[in-house]
């Protein structure tokens, strides 16, 4: 059974949604990842492995392909770890819900917590024009998520609090909206170069 979450990844001062897709297959022990993922990406699987054992869940022994689409899309960073954690716990009869409307991001810690990353308000932003009506994200990263309007934010500290929220178990509220006025009168609207991912050439330029 093929399963499919989502997250996304930034380009440049946007971001393109990216479909995490997970296959549990017969053969040793081992994950295949495939899409372009970069070196943090393509460590995940040691994180997700030790994040899932630590947050009374099983990893399965078995092969496990990976695939990030679009597959001719370079994917980076390590917010990437939570989806492919939910897809391999719904692929594995872990956990039963509905992912389709649900954008997912996070780096996990070994034990199980949910870290904050970089480039979650263009991703959020890119979820709201693609449809989705929710989005998971690191509680740290919440207050940065909620200045998009429209979008039910779900901040979570773990595996395991995305997991009981998933399956009903433990729900949890959404992250109230900013105040996207109140923070525009405390912030200039100077430039940060230092936000904007990739795009090297241009950065050079305009500097």
């Amino acid at each position: 059974m093929l399963t499919k979450v989502y997250s996304a990844t930034v380009l440049g001062i946007g971001a393109e949604v990216v479909e995490v897709e997970v296959d549990i297959l017969p053969g040793l022990p081992a994950v295949a990842m495939v899409g372009l993922p970069d070196i943090a990406v393509r460590e995940s699987k040691d994180r997700v492995r030790s994040a899932i054992k630590h947050s009374s869940a099983v990893f399965p022994l078995s092969r496990i392909a990976v695939n990030l689409a679009p597959a001719d899309l370079p994917k980076a960073g390590t917010h990437f770890d939570l989806p492919i954690a939910i897809s391999i716990l719904i692929n594995s009869g872990q956990l039963s819900c509905e992912t389709a409307t649900t954008l997912f991001l996070g780096e996990l810690a070994l034990d199980g917590a949910v870290r904050p990353v970089a480039g979650v308000l263009p991703i959020v932003i890119s979820a709201k024009a693609k449809g989705f009506r929710s989005a998971i994200v690191p509680f740290e990263n919440a207050k940065e998520a909620a200045l998009v309007g429209g979008l039910e934010i779900i901040a979570v500290k773990s595996l395991a609090d995305a997991v009981a929220h998933l399956q009903g178990v433990a729900k949890i509220s959404a992250y109230p909206n900013a105040d996207i006025g109140s923070l525009a009168r405390h912030h200039d609207s100077a430039c940060d170069m230092k936000e904007i991912r990739g795009q090297e050439h241009a950065k050079r330029a305009l500097e």
